[in-house]
């Protein structure tokens, strides 16, 4: 009966993890969130959708502040609709529509440093009560941004998240543990 169980949790890991993904997009790959990059070219042929996150990675000369489009435009960095500054920033895209992002500091963002992403409707969400990454929330525990990305991060700017994998794994751990 075990082997039985073990067989059919594998066909619906299987089956999860190929239905059920988003992507972890880090801004800017290997430059990450500077005035260097050339963050227009970055977004091109990247489809953006509901339940991916982008993660912005700064010095700390830099922030990221999600403004509205006419803010965007005019690089205006006083009415922000979210701001941080703690140098690792996820900001999950949790519904269809434009996303605005520039640099606090208004002379970077008229230089360049912002970005517009179009959000696609649900190809990708999440089990309800996932963690999910906030505007400001820290990488996970070793992860850390310098002006120098380590060779770890371009290779790992695209990072596949399957939740509600680990979501099924776990109840099978609660299964069997009680078994």
């Amino acid at each position: 009966m075990a082997k039985f169980l073990i067989r059919i949790s594998t066909i619906l890991l299987l089956f999860y993890a190929s239905t059920c993904s988003a992507t972890v997009y880090t801004v800017g790959d290997n430059t990450g969130w500077d005035i260097s990059a050339d963050l227009d070219s970055w977004a091109k042929g990247k489809t953006f959708a509901v339940g991916d996150t982008l993660l912005f990675q700064y010095s700390q000369y830099h922030s990221v502040s999600e403004v509205t489009k006419e803010n965007y435009e005019r690089c205006n960095t006083t009415n922000v609709l979210q701001s941080s500054s703690n140098g690792n920033t996820s900001f999950v895209l949790m519904s269809p529509e434009d996303r605005y992002f520039v640099c606090g500091n208004r002379l970077h963002c008229l230089g360049g440093m912002k970005l517009h992403v179009s959000v696609l409707g649900n190809q990708a969400m999440s089990p309800v009560g996932a963690p999910q990454p906030q505007p400001g929330g820290a990488l996970p525990p070793g992860s850390s941004k310098s002006n120098s990305p380590s060779s770890s991060s371009s290779i790992l700017h695209r990072v596949r998240i399957d939740s509600s994998v680990l979501a099924f794994l776990g109840s099978l751990v609660v299964l069997f543990g009680l078994m």
